[in-house]
């Protein structure tokens, strides 16, 4: 990105960790918006597609799952139930840990949300045509299946 004083240094425009993140800042900022005209955040998105990808599960697994924090998770749980999109009941097994299940109307809102994001993706990638796309797709996730949690 170039600045009223020019262009950064040569150094930081080669270095892929210093593009990566320009890129992430960007593709957050579209998904960002996207959700919000929906009334919602990435977490919420994230908890209802693994909902609905995996089925009923603690409140801890979907943490591990999603990577959503233990704090966070309870938030986002009870925004989502306030809302009629996720239903918790307590575990039959466990009384001390809820199962968290989607709802019909979760469902109808992850597939309006899914509509969102895929017009976000298409603004973020506009510059690229599809085979790039692809490509793309391919390299980040090798370097993020890589690096797992090796960092996390």
């Amino acid at each position: 990105m170039d600045t009223p004083e020019g262009p950064p240094p040569q150094r930081l425009r080669t270095l892929p960790s210093r593009l990566t993140n320009q890129a992430a800042q960007t593709a957050n900022r579209f998904v960002d918006q996207a959700l919000g005209q929906a009334g919602v955040r990435r977490y919420h998105y994230a908890l209802l597609a693994a909902l609905e990808e995996y089925g009923p599960a603690s409140q801890a697994a979907l943490g591990r799952r999603t990577g959503i924090d233990r704090s966070d998770m309870v938030a986002t749980v009870n925004d989502l139930a306030e809302r009629r999109l996720l239903e918790r009941a307590p575990d039959p097994d466990d009384r001390r840990r809820n199962i968290i299940t989607i709802t019909a109307a979760g469902r109808s809102q992850l597939t309006d949300l899914d509509r969102l994001l895929a017009a976000a993706q298409d603004e973020f990638l506009a510059p690229l045509p599809a085979a790039d796309r692809r490509n793309l797709i391919d390299l980040l996730t090798r370097l993020v299946t890589h690096h797992g949690d090796k960092h996390a």
